[in-house]
């Protein structure tokens, strides 16, 4: 199964392709979206949803995983994170992927074994997941991208866990994970 994980912001956008089947994972690809700050927001979107398009034709993969949102403080950075993430489920949506939705607390508890790992503890355990040495770059919001993969196809391998997960997520959008259990493709109500 091929994955890519998506850590959605309106001035940096992180991706992770992962190939994985549970147990062994390759990364395919990771990076960043960079928007540039003086841009209109509309010019920013526009490069958010072009170069995910991109990257989802060129991958062509199963699943997304996205990071789900929390309340900022900020109303408008709240506004900002919900256009970028806009962006990334109509991508998602014209190619009839499916989205698969993640806390973050659940995504550090699934890589790097603690709820509240810090940006240093997750890197760390990305890059030995992917066997990856300190030469190669790897900025914050790739690996968290990576580590969205990763959960998604840790937790694909448990059905059960991933109905939990889903169970938990906003009525609005709740993911069905029906896929994963076999009982037919997966669906966001």
């Amino acid at each position: 199964m091929r994955v890519i994980g998506v850590d959605p912001g309106s001035a940096v956008t992180g991706y992770g392709v992962v190939d994985g089947d549970g147990r062994k994972f390759l990364r395919i690809d990771s990076g960043t979206i960079c928007t540039r700050p003086r841009d209109p927001g509309p010019h920013r979107l526009r490069t958010i949803y072009e170069r995910m398009t991109s990257l989802l034709d060129h991958h062509a993969p199963d699943a997304v995983s996205l990071e789900r949102s929390f309340v900022a403080e900020n109303v408008q950075s709240a506004f900002r994170l919900g256009e970028a993430r806009a962006m990334i489920l109509l991508a998602a949506a014209q190619r009839d992927l499916e989205l698969f939705e993640y806390n973050p607390t659940d995504v550090k508890l699934t890589v790097a074994g603690y709820g509240r790992a810090d940006k240093s503890q997750v890197k760390f355990m990305i890059r030995r997941a992917f066997e990856l040495d300190e030469s190669i770059e790897l900025a914050n919001d790739a690996a968290d991208a990576l580590a969205l993969a990763l959960c998604h196809l840790t937790m694909a391998r448990n059905p059960a866990a991933l109905s939990a997960m889903s169970a938990r997520a906003p009525r609005s959008w709740r993911v069905v994970a029906r896929k994963a259990s076999g009982q037919g493709p997966g669906k966001v109500q």
